[in-house]
């Protein structure tokens, strides 16, 4: 393409826009909810998963060692374990610390005196073990039944149910929010469909004598791709400002009116949140309208 045919293209693009502004404002619109409202779902799932990923590294899977297991086992146990994929954390508690925790949940304040009881003997001299958190829990079972058949470990413990709840929820919010998101997307796309249409009605006439006189498919075509391309990235750029404001305001008021809820879950950056969703959002508004108009004008250019 030329580039003066490009400039008309251009034009002509911003003219159908013009021409037919109630339907493309209605288009805009949409793609602004469904933009608007998949920004809003990626800051709630992004928040959501680094909060589940913080409850997940609760969930410890302690493995104890057989009584006559030597400490060169114990550490050859640590190793086959951190080569792993599935291994986020790994670590060492010795039958001390052991004791000491113990103590401290038993005994409160006089734990120093249980422990100076005792003489130096300790009763959880067998209690050594390896705390182990997991990249993903929903793969917990599998990882357990690999440490159960090493060498020299005599008992594996870990929460079950809190692993697999987790899982589930995650697996929940997952495919709702990918089933939401897909039907605002094809929603998006039927809007800008019918503006398109109506663009493409309004210069049937003016396409006819196009072709006639020797036009191109892609020449005829262009103006109203640029036409579902402009729709596309202005809707787009409108909710990332909604979203960047709306975030940074109610993150901000539930960090200074709530103090508990900052104590017990870190809000992820707006930087970390719009690094992926400025480009994100582009793509998509502009992927919408460029997919519009190409199914429309391949439906309805045939004159």
């Amino acid at each position: 393409m030329r580039i003066s045919s490009g400039f008309y293209s251009i034009r002509q693009g911003l003219k159908n826009i013009r021409r037919n502004i109630l339907f493309s404002l209605a288009s805009i619109g949409t793609i602004v909810s469904c933009l608007f409202l998949f920004g809003v779902f990626y800051c709630v799932i992004v928040n959501f998963r680094t909060g589940m990923k913080d409850l997940e590294n609760t969930v410890v899977i302690s493995v104890f060692f057989k009584e006559d297991v030597t400490d060169q086992n114990i550490n050859l146990i640590g190793e086959q374990i951190r080569l792993r994929d599935e291994v986020n954390t790994i670590y060492f508690k010795s039958a001390d610390e052991a004791w000491e925790e113990y103590a401290k949940d038993r005994y409160g304040d006089r734990y120093e005196e249980a422990i100076a009881s005792f003489a130096g003997d300790n009763p959880l001299k067998y209690s050594a073990s390896y705390e182990i958190t997991l990249k993903d829990l929903s793969k917990q079972a599998d990882f357990v039944s690999y440490l159960k058949g090493l060498t020299g470990v005599r008992s594996v413990n870990t929460s079950e149910v809190t692993a697999d709840g987790i899982a589930a929820l995650n697996s929940v919010v997952g495919y709702a929010s990918a089933g939401i998101i897909v039907i605002l997307l094809l929603v998006s796309v039927f809007l800008i469909s019918n503006t398109i249409t109506i663009g493409i009605s309004v210069r049937k006439e003016e396409i006819a004598i196009m072709k006639l006189i020797g036009a191109t498919n892609f020449f005829v075509r262009a103006p109203f791709i640029v036409e579902g391309i402009v729709i596309g990235l202005v809707g787009s750029l409108i909710p990332l400002v909604l979203i960047y404001y709306l975030y940074d305001n109610v993150t901000k008021y539930v960090i200074g009116r709530f103090k508990v809820v900052s104590q017990l879950f870190a809000f992820v950056p707006s930087h970390d949140i719009f690094a992926v969703l400025i480009p994100a959002s582009a793509i998509i508004g502009i992927g919408l309208g460029l997919i519009g108009s190409i199914i429309t004008t391949r439906k309805h250019l045939k004159v």
